[in-house]
């Protein structure tokens, strides 16, 4: 079943997502955070935008694998290692893009560190499974 996505009419609109999700499915599935990682298990010299490109490719493909997608996400939270609001949209915006029309509630955190040399950006989800 796909999640319903909740956009309160009596809240802003600045938000670029939902602002809730709820679903009536039996089935939940939780990510660890989707990091940027090339198939050699590194992370490979990106920015913040396409280290958070990498992050959905790599979450997607977790998510498929526990028969889910990312159209089946019900909220993601997006870990950008900067206290540099430009580096946080950079990284916010290859989120959007990923998903789509699919505005699941986000957090999004600036952080000190992340857990690779080099890691920039994680991604972390709660998805429907199938």
């Amino acid at each position: 079943m796909d999640p319903v996505l909740h956009r309160s009419p009596s809240l802003s609109d600045v938000a670029q997502y939902a602002y809730a999700a709820s679903t009536e499915a039996p089935r939940l599935v939780f990510t660890a955070g989707a990091c940027p990682l090339d198939e050699a298990g590194e992370v490979p010299a990106l920015d913040f935008a396409e280290q958070a490109t990498l992050c959905l490719r790599n979450l997607e493909v977790a998510l498929q694998d526990a028969g889910s997608g990312l159209s089946s996400i019900l909220k993601t939270t997006v870990y950008v290692a900067s206290s540099d609001r430009d580096d946080l949209v950079s990284a916010w915006r290859a989120v959007r893009a990923a998903m789509g029309d699919h505005d699941a509630p986000s957090t999004l955190l600036g952080v000190a560190v992340l857990g690779y040399p080099g890691q920039l950006v994680e991604v972390e989800a709660v998805a429907v499974g199938g």
